[in-house]
């Protein structure tokens, strides 16, 4: 999730493992080993746009790596706390800082490499949006209370507080599954994949994408709570076919393997932009939950195969889509805005 969140996470554990006199200590290091498993975001290059991708949320997310990122924010540290605190108690409120980091972000859409080097494959759980107000609040709510009073017990029910709104996630995803199932039952399709996940910020608005021969069908499920549940239909998009939208990409290129690799961060959800015969686009992010303009891809030159794809954003934050999104959020009508070509210009 965001850094703001990570390390609230990383605060409340070490707050619960605290005694009272340690409280307010254990909770900076909480902090600061909760924002060192982010620290895998400076692993970039100039040469090499998509280096970054690959590795966010990589090695330093793994369960596997949480003793040795513990041991490397506890040394870190020492310098500052020596004097404070023995090592074995700042080398487990570390732990604890650092402990959840990966299996937080797994439960988001970008999921991590969780089981590294086991399984070398980006995992992801899809049941909270990398964003979400409500789960931040409860934990920042918690670890504020807890610092004041020196209260680890404080820290522990905001814990709990956020289990039970990850576990509300839990349950809108398999509602939003069911939707999206009978929705491909309704159209007489029989889908090779389905991805259901949350739009930024709520639990509310889902994005659903599943592949039916060859295509990508995109649309947005409005979970109902106190109204009925309802689809805003999307559209559709071909799936990449390498042999007809790449043929003129050698395969031992740079741009082709580029093409590979973001292939892989994207779990195979890619497609050619419908407008830019350029860009190869991560079909599961978009601005708009039914909308087929891309979030970010890669735009490729092929009269350049030795040269790296550039990694770009397509972000579009106009009033239009922040009214159409906050109106699905809702549950309310609209009108659904086709893709043009100039909107895709933009």
């Amino acid at each position: 999730m965001d850094i703001l969140t990570q390390v609230l996470l990383g605060a409340a554990l070490a707050q619960s493992g605290a005694r009272q006199n340690e409280t307010r200590i254990a909770t900076w290091i909480g902090f600061a080993a909760g924002l060192l498993a982010d620290a895998d975001v400076f692993i970039q290059s100039a040469n090499d746009p998509l280096l970054t991708i690959e590795y966010h949320r990589h090695f330093t997310h793994s369960l596997f790596f949480v003793p040795f990122g513990a041991l490397l924010a506890a040394l870190l540290l020492w310098p500052f706390v020596r004097n404070k605190l023995k090592f074995k108690r700042l080398y487990l409120f570390a732990l604890l800082g650092y402990s959840l980091s990966g299996v937080l972000d797994t439960c988001t859409s970008y999921g991590t490499y969780i089981l590294w080097p086991l399984v070398d494959e980006r995992i992801a759980w899809h049941v909270i949006s990398i964003v979400d107000p409500i789960f931040t609040l409860s934990l920042l709510t918690a670890v504020i209370f807890a610092f004041r009073k020196r209260l680890g017990k404080i820290a522990m029910a905001g814990l709990a507080v956020a289990v039970l709104y990850m576990s509300l996630g839990w349950l809108q995803l398999e509602r939003a599954e069911i939707m999206a199932r009978d929705l491909i039952v309704k159209r007489g399709h029989d889908a090779a994949r389905v991805l259901v996940k949350p739009t930024i910020g709520n639990l509310l608005l889902w994005r659903s994408v599943y592949q039916y021969e060859h295509q990508y069908y995109v649309d947005a499920i409005r979970l109902g709570v106190t109204s009925p549940s309802r689809i805003y239909t999307g559209g559709t998009i071909p799936i990449l076919n390498p042999e007809q939208d790449l043929a003129k990409v050698e395969s031992h290129s740079m741009l082709y393997k580029d093409i590979e690799r973001f292939t892989k961060f994207s779990d195979g959800w890619v497609a050619i932009h419908p407008q830019r015969t350029d860009i190869l686009m991560d079909v599961r992010y978009s601005n708009l939950p039914n909308s087929l303009k891309p979030l970010w891809g890669i735009e490729m030159d092929i009269d350049q195969p030795n040269q790296h794809a550039k990694y770009s954003f397509y972000r579009d934050m106009s009033k239009l889509n922040r009214q159409q999104f906050v109106d699905m959020v809702l549950g309310r009508e609209i009108t659904v805005a086709k893709l043009t070509t100039q909107e895709t210009a933009q």
